[in-house]
């Protein structure tokens, strides 16, 4: 399936349904479906072919979103651009991508205006919601084309993600119709649907919240737009449009129930509350398995086998009598359906069951490869499986535990102590917010671990009574010897903490 086609085959199951909602106005089906048809034309008047690569920036906006299915319907791919980057790494995005159209919103016009002139490619620029004096208006684009038969795509290729910068130049992950056709496959299969859903898009469409609409319009759901970020709005439009599927990754999770509302507010329409993109504390899940509901589910990908590697349903935090199954939260959940999973060592040998090393992969959700970059293909595919750069090992029963990145491990006093393990043992300490461990240079040991600490609003955290918490709970080789407490975390455009940026700045201090 392309992309524009589940959109298409929730138009078949009731094209006056709603479809896109945005600060109380709402879309059906037709409407943008209609407005998709507009928009590939124009896209082929302005000399956009199939396989051509058009960019969109712009923060969460029902018509951006709606230009995702007018790029598919007219063959082209469709590259999003996260609206939180750089200019310069925004350029070298554009670049990489190769990309003949930009479509933006007119708050990005200054930094489209700083790039554009290095884009040689970058023959169409159009704006949104505004005039801006060197791009085409929205109206004036729309009106250039004439809608004709869907051309047929000239490869595989539906979107090209660019991978962080944080070590090194991006790369631009190729996912194929196929890949985003195995994920939607997998969510469908492996979480609650009961009805046509209606799904709240808090976090950027750009990344998780985005392709997770697709399988919600495949069965003719209804997708409620947040522009912005906002906790208590978050909790006021799953009680207004009785919201039944979200994604937040855990830092949101946790203000969620740091919030003065949550217990006013009905959340009984959930039926299924994702959680993902960062590991999030076993305590916390607890307590939103109570206070949320049973409705949390967990997902685990990465832009390079989108979202669905491995899968924890809600039911399956729970035990037979209804109990939560505490021994799995701390769990990645199970290998996907379409998915198979192994650990392997360094030497591209697999190991058996309850040994630690890499999680690698194979499964149709796999990508495409990096664009222009077959070094770096063939080092993630090397042994005949993606490797992932997460280890961890697989139990008894078949579930998944990510013990760490690889990168982020801490070697002290040669001992291997994985950071997600004192992370999760900080976290449960009860003024802690949220926290971040990472290891620095040590004349001593090597590494240190150091923990960087966040409080609960109110609440006043020593230092030393968290290093006591921990050592009772790991001992003293993985506690934490030295713990900062700041007021809160350098966080991505996708709420990741920045461990890189954390350590640069204690290396500074």
């Amino acid at each position: 399936m392309r992309l524009v086609d589940y959109l298409d085959k929730g138009w078949s199951i009731g094209p006056d349904a709603p479809c896109l909602t945005t600060d109380g106005a709402t879309s059906s089906y037709a409407e943008v479906r209609e407005l998709s048809l507009r928009i590939s034309a124009a896209l082929a008047a302005r000399g956009v072919r199939p396989g051509d690569k058009v960019a969109i920036l712009s923060a969460n906006d029902p018509v951006a979103f709606t230009t995702v299915f007018g790029i598919s319907r007219a063959g082209a791919v469709w590259c999003p651009i996260n609206p939180r980057n750089e200019a310069a790494e925004n350029r070298d995005l554009l670049a990489l991508f190769e990309c003949t159209a930009l479509v933006f919103q007119a708050s990005f016009a200054p930094l489209v205006d700083q790039v554009r002139g290095d884009l040689p490619a970058l023959a169409t620029l159009v704006c949104l919601d505004a005039e801006v004096d060197f791009a085409l208006g929205w109206h004036e684009f729309l009106d250039g084309g004439a809608p004709g038969p869907d051309p047929t795509p000239i490869d595989d290729v539906a979107m090209v993600v660019g991978t962080g910068g944080t070590t090194g130049r991006p790369k631009g992950v190729l996912l194929t119709h196929h890949n985003l056709e195995t994920m939607s496959a997998i969510t469908l299969m492996s979480y609650p649907w009961e009805g046509r859903p209606v799904y709240l898009a808090l976090a950027p469409l750009t990344h998780a919240a985005g392709v997770l609409c697709f399988p919600v319009l495949a069965r003719g759901g209804e997708v409620v737009v947040m522009r912005s970020p906002d906790v208590g709005g978050f909790l006021d439009h799953v009680e207004r449009h009785r919201v039944t599927h979200t994604f937040l990754p855990p830092t949101l999770i946790y203000m969620v129930l740091a919030h003065e509302r949550l217990e006013s507010t009905d959340l009984s329409s959930l039926q299924c509350f994702w959680y993902g993109a960062a590991p999030m504390s076993a305590v916390r899940l607890e307590e939103a398995l109570t206070r949320i509901g049973p409705v949390m589910a967990q997902l685990f990908g990465q832009t390079e086998a989108p979202m669905m590697i491995s899968t924890l349903s809600p039911r399956e935090h729970f035990r037979p009598d209804g109990s939560i199954a505490l021994e799995r939260l701390s769990s990645a959940g199970r290998p996907a359906p379409l998915v198979t999973v192994s650990i392997m060592d360094e030497h591209g040998t697999l190991l058996p069951t309850g040994e630690t090393g890499e999680i690698v992969v194979r499964s149709s959700l796999v990508m495409a490869g990096y664009l222009h970059d077959a070094a770096a293909t063939a080092a993630a595919s090397a042994h005949g499986w993606h490797h992932t750069g997460d280890i961890g090992l697989l139990d008894d029963e078949g579930f998944l535990f990510i013990v760490d990145r690889a990168k982020d491990m801490v070697i002290t006093g040669g001992f291997n102590v994985y950071s997600t393990e004192v992370e999760q043992a900080v976290m449960s300490h009860p003024d802690v917010q949220d926290c971040a461990v990472v290891g620095l240079p040590d004349d001593t040991w090597g590494e240190r671990v150091v923990a960087v600490v966040q409080a609960r609003a109110g609440a006043v955290i020593d230092p030393a009574q968290v290093k006591a918490f921990v050592k009772d709970r790991l001992g003293s080789v993985k506690t934490p010897k030295q713990v900062e407490v700041w007021d809160d975390l350098p966080r991505s455009k996708v709420g990741k903490v920045l461990k890189t940026d954390i350590k640069a700045q204690l290396g500074a201090s």
